[in-house]
């Protein structure tokens, strides 16, 4: 099995073109188990899947968490499977991509860098507390597409200062909160400045944080624009693996359109000979 190793601000992917492999949809799950081991194959946050689309779309993205559990969309991922599609003549600089939350578009602006739209969301909450080990903390909720990608977003005071090993037991207890009937991403974040965001996310379905998280930051910063707390426009976010942009297009409370931008990074292309996988 032919495959690319990518990365979108640290969260990496291990992606291949199922048109050609053919795996069949039941063992993608295992697949995604077996790649995504960081000591024992590849190793990554999850796999894409690239199929041929149902409707008009270029093609179409499957996203499985490195659980083995299907995933809605992924933001980082999108912006790589972009890359990848372009790259392998799947479509051209500006491309739409099938995905289980429905149609996100990509746009390259130059070999490493590209932008996405991510899905409108479904469902914003911007004040929605819970209440953990008896503390409440502020939360708003966001899901984004349709099935909806949930997401919570946490303001966390002096959140670079926090053991990681305590924000991680506060990030998983979130994450299976019974206020997120599906669970939820927890983005926990501090403004550090105008338009400036520090962010660290807790993912499901990986179970751990990762280096950043595309759908989050979108979510984040859909959540600070209506708000008011930035402005929008070309917002960073900063987070363990690198920067990630963000611009809000809304009219009050309805959001028009989410543009997520940041680098790609193609690790390595290869095939797949794990003899642990069984497909």
């Amino acid at each position: 099995m032919k495959f690319w190793k990518m990365n979108g601000a640290g969260n990496d992917f291990v992606i291949f073109n199922n048109m050609e492999e053919k795996i069949p949809a039941e063992k993608l799950g295992e697949v995604a188990r077996v790649l995504c081991e960081r000591h024992m194959s590849i190793g990554a946050d999850g796999i894409m899947v690239v199929d041929k689309a149902t409707g008009a779309a270029d093609y179409k993205m499957t996203y499985f968490n490195s659980d083995g559990s299907l995933g809605e969309m992924c933001g980082n991922g999108a912006r790589c499977i972009c890359r990848y599609g372009y790259e392998n003549g799947l479509a051209g600089e500006e491309q739409t991509i099938e995905t289980t939350a429905g149609i996100v578009t990509g746009h390259r602006i130059d070999q490493r860098l590209y932008r996405i739209r991510l899905n409108d969301p479904s469902i914003i909450k911007l004040d929605d507390p819970i209440e953990v080990d008896g503390v409440t903390y502020e939360c708003s909720y966001v899901e984004l597409g349709n099935p909806g990608l949930p997401h919570a977003v946490v303001p966390m005071k002096n959140l670079k200062d926090i053991p990681t090993r305590d924000l991680f037991d506060l990030g998983r207890k979130m994450r299976y909160h019974p206020a997120f009937p599906k669970g939820a991403n927890v983005n926990f974040y501090e403004i550090t400045g105008p338009d400036q965001v520090y962010e660290r996310t807790y993912e499901r379905g990986v179970e751990d944080f990762t280096y950043a998280c595309g759908t989050g930051t979108g979510s984040l910063v859909t959540v600070l624009t209506l708000q008011g707390k930035v402005s929008g426009n070309e917002v960073s976010v900063k987070m363990t693996g690198g920067e990630l942009r963000v611009t809000v297009d809304h009219d009050g409370e309805k959001v028009k359109n989410l543009y997520l931008t940041g680098p790609t990074n193609i690790v390595a292309k290869g095939e797949v000979t794990d003899e642990d996988l069984h497909v």
